[in-house]
């Protein structure tokens, strides 16, 4: 009977095994195929050659595509963890639902530490020195020179990488074990890498999303239809249509040697074509949309941000008086034993709700800021040099928001596998100075967005507008200039 039993629970714990490795694989195919799909939208099509560097830039696709996969898996980690958790409570014993369990989680969490730390310092290093590689001088062209030129590179790198957290290592923890631990590579020195990237990643989120969530108001006026107050759009779309009118026909009448007046006219052109589709979409919108879409969208995003603001502010609280508010604090009750949120399954999924709004904000935010302004991808019209770097950043972005949405309180759920093994995130000076200055920085942005208008006027009341103190233009539109240097304000 005992021999039976153990078969048995060898065949169970095999056929777990499979089931969750099909799972997980299928999830991965989902996210790989949608990422091909993202990455083939804005690469650009003059980089289809058939020749070697044909061969390359495939190579390179697919290293990207399977980073952004990647990044993807990482975003919806923690929701999927959460919302798994509301539905073991919910239905413990549904037979539906028994492939949904612990075991399945914790592989997932694994996987995603795992194959980030592949991406970040094996394949996205390879995808962009094979890229750029040419092969050594006085040995014959080809992929294989391409393939030793990169690899060369790589193992350099990779002394460099751990010769620098070797040296940081040792002035940071000068003791006897941490010499000793400086000689485990696999125990020590990818975990200590990585735990540096996230926290790398984490101070970038904190840049990035105290601005993405003031510019996510913006950004929202710019896709939907503002409403119509004591606005006349059809005499608007004929003023714009007779000036769409005269540069057409000066464009007709200038002569192909002035090329730099020509240039200057199909720029002005474009961007009187694309007011003019504006103006149009904004009168063939309906009233609902108009009035009542925008405003309800507006009030959402300002409703969500103050309820950030107001968890972080409360998970500062929390950090004064109770030591298991950390985020490497006690371990909870485990998946499927207790709810994580005082409201139960609406509180999971508001949980879910801020932490895909705040990376949304972290990747507008990021691409906001002017360091990072160039490096926007262009629709059939960004190269695989700049697919890799924005594939690298979203990368680092994805595997630190768990991290950051745990350390500011967002969730309460913990963190698993080597994400929660980050030594920094016992430090109770780090995480008490991260929380409130995500508070502080994203208050203040959010009062810079809606006071703009006024400081402008005053500027402009007290004559400083000349002194270019306040720079809005990137949250407002701006009105063009016309040919004849005159302002078009519509």
């Amino acid at each position: 009977m005992e021999g039976q039993d153990e078969v048995s629970a060898r065949e169970q714990h095999f056929h777990s095994q499979v089931r969750e490795s099909t799972i997980c694989f299928l999830l991965f195919a989902i996210l790989y195929v949608v990422s091909y799909f993202i990455i083939t939208r804005y690469k650009r099509k003059s980089d289809e050659q058939e020749d070697e560097d044909a061969i390359v830039n495939r190579i390179s696709l697919f290293l990207s595509t399977f980073t952004l996969a990647v990044s993807a898996g990482a975003v919806l980690l923690l929701p999927f963890s959460i919302i798994s958790n509301e539905i073991l409570l919910s239905f413990p014993h549904n037979y539906y639902i028994q492939w949904l369990n612990g075991s399945l989680i914790h592989g997932l969490w694994n996987l995603a530490s795992l194959f980030s730390n592949l991406c970040l310092f094996v394949l996205m290093p390879f995808a962009f020195f094979f890229l750029e590689s040419e092969g050594f001088a006085g040995l014959k062209k080809g992929i294989r020179a391409r393939i030793l030129e990169t690899l060369v590179m790589l193992l350099l790198l990779a002394l460099l990488i751990l010769g620098i957290v070797w040296v940081a290592s040792a002035l940071i923890d000068n003791d006897a074990a941490s010499m000793e631990s400086l000689y485990d590579l696999w125990e020590f020195y990818l975990p200590y890498l990585y735990s540096c990237i996230s926290l790398m990643g984490c101070l970038l989120l904190l840049l990035c999303t105290p601005v993405g969530l003031s510019r996510m108001f913006t950004v929202m006026g710019q896709l939907l239809v503002k409403p119509t107050i004591l606005e006349d759009l059809d005499e608007q779309i004929y003023i714009i249509t007779l000036e769409e009118e005269a540069l057409q026909r000066r464009l007709n009448g200038l002569s192909s040697s002035v090329e730099c007046n020509i240039m200057e006219l199909e720029q002005e052109l474009e961007n009187v074509k694309t007011l003019k589709t504006k103006l149009e979409r904004r009168k063939k919108a309906s009233a609902w949309e108009r009035n009542l879409v925008y405003p309800a969208v507006m009030v959402l995003l300002l409703i969500e941000t103050s309820i950030s603001v107001l968890l972080v502010a409360c998970n500062i609280l929390c950090l004064l008086v109770d030591e298991t508010a950390m985020p490497k604090g006690t371990r909870g009750p485990g998946i499927g034993n207790a709810s994580l949120s005082t409201f139960g399954f609406v509180g999971a999924a508001l949980e879910i709700i801020l932490i895909f709004y705040l990376m949304v904000s972290s990747v507008v935010g990021f691409y906001s800021l002017r360091f990072f302004g160039n490096f926007t991808p262009k629709k059939d019209d960004t190269t695989m040099t700049k697919i890799i770097g924005n594939c690298v950043s979203i990368l680092v972005l994805s595997s630190a928001l768990p991290v950051m949405s745990r350390t500011l309180g967002i969730t309460r759920f913990d963190l698993l596998g080597d994400f929660g093994r980050f030594n920094w995130l016992g430090n109770f000076y780090i995480v008490l100075s991260y929380n409130l200055l995500f508070a502080i920085v994203t208050t203040l942005c959010l009062v810079r967005k809606f006071t703009s208008a006024v400081r402008e006027e005053l500027f402009k009341a007290l004559g400083l507008h000349k002194l270019h103190l306040s720079n809005t233009s990137r949250d407002s539109e701006t009105a063009k200039p016309s040919v004849n240097g005159h302002q078009k304000a519509l």
